[in-house]
């Protein structure tokens, strides 16, 4: 039936709704809707920060009209919060562009942007953010995932996520969050393919697309630092990126080998001080198409070692693989 606007002789009450859900959220324990959150068993505030209006709308008219009234409505009661606009569920098109129109316009600390697209289409769009204007909204990558042959996680696609994460950590300034969707499945109840976890009754199947996730949060940095890597002429299936994890005191370097071949690249890093023993984590497998399922849960895994570090050392970085390379700063 396409996308209809709420009546607006409706839409001060809906207004309202949101004012209050605010409120429950980060209201005192004594204030009307604080004190009913209290009374169901949350008395501190939730410290609410940001508040997504709309979801992969299209940025008609009327949307624009109905989100300038919540818009203001926010501002002038909650200053504080972190109003996220959309731009449609893809990385381009119609919506897009009139959704990043509205922000521009309303001034929008952030915007919601969406993408489902093969593996290839991410390897192709790793200087996507370089360009992105830093004076205009920040991004939340609040939807994404790499669509491979058949709609599965293969490694080829987790992959080339990881290489897609490389970029995102390059230009953290812009995009200040990412969640991969969706993120729970249960086995024989999927509405939606791929999905980040499988579980059934009795068994949790974590996707080849879940350790990358989970190697990109738990090795995350605070600073960037400029990488550039010699391993050959054509390095358009390789990516990097460095960062310094200040309150654990360390580098950690996350390299990606999209292609068949192993690559060895070579490292300079004697421009900074640290401990000469590394730990490596690799997630790799000789087969891009091989998935984590039901048959066989750990097919893809995360393997660690430890090795020596010196100020310049070459890196075998295995075919279709995610290298994880920790080391201590001194």
């Amino acid at each position: 039936m396409g996308q209809k606007g709420l009546a607006m002789e409706e839409m001060p009450a809906y207004i309202q709704d949101v004012l209050d859900l605010i409120e429950y959220a980060n209201g005192s324990a004594t204030s009307e809707w604080g004190s009913r959150r209290a009374a169901a068993g949350h008395p501190a505030p939730f410290n609410l920060k940001y508040l997504g209006v709309g979801n992969e709308d299209q940025i008609s008219p009327e949307f624009i009209e109905r989100f300038k009234m919540i818009n203001a409505a926010v501002r002038a009661k909650h200053p504080e919060i972190v109003v996220i606009g959309t731009v449609g569920p893809n990385p381009d098109g119609k919506d897009y562009d009139q959704g990043w129109k509205l922000a521009d316009e309303l001034r929008l600390r952030m915007v919601d942007e969406h993408c489902y697209k093969d593996p290839q289409w991410f390897w192709r769009n790793l200087q996507r953010w370089d360009g992105y204007d830093r004076q205009k909204s920040q991004v939340y990558l609040g939807e994404w995932a790499a669509h491979d042959n058949g709609r599965l996680s293969t490694l080829r696609a987790a992959l080339a996520e990881a290489a897609y994460l490389t970029s995102i950590e390059r230009n953290g300034d812009v995009v200040t969050m990412a969640s991969y969707a969706p993120l729970l499945a249960k086995r024989g109840h999927t509405h939606w393919t791929p999905n980040l976890i499988y579980f059934s009754n009795t068994e949790v199947v974590p996707t080849i697309s879940y350790y990358v996730q989970q190697l990109f949060s738990l090795y995350s940095g605070d600073t960037f630092l400029p990488t550039s890597i010699n391993g050959g002429e054509n390095l358009s299936d390789i990516t990097v990126s460095v960062v310094r994890q200040s309150s654990k005191g360390e580098f950690v370097i996350k390299l990606v080998n999209g292609g068949a071949a192993a690559r060895d690249i070579k490292f300079d890093v004697s421009s900074l001080q640290f401990a000469p023993i590394a730990q490596t984590i690799v997630l790799a497998a000789p087969d891009p198409s091989v998935c984590n399922d039901f048959a066989n849960p750990k097919a893809v895994v995360p393997q660690t070692s430890t090795s020596a570090v010196t100020p310049e050392f070459n890196y075998l970085a295995p075919a279709y693989s995610l290298t994880i390379i920790r080391f201590s700063s001194r």
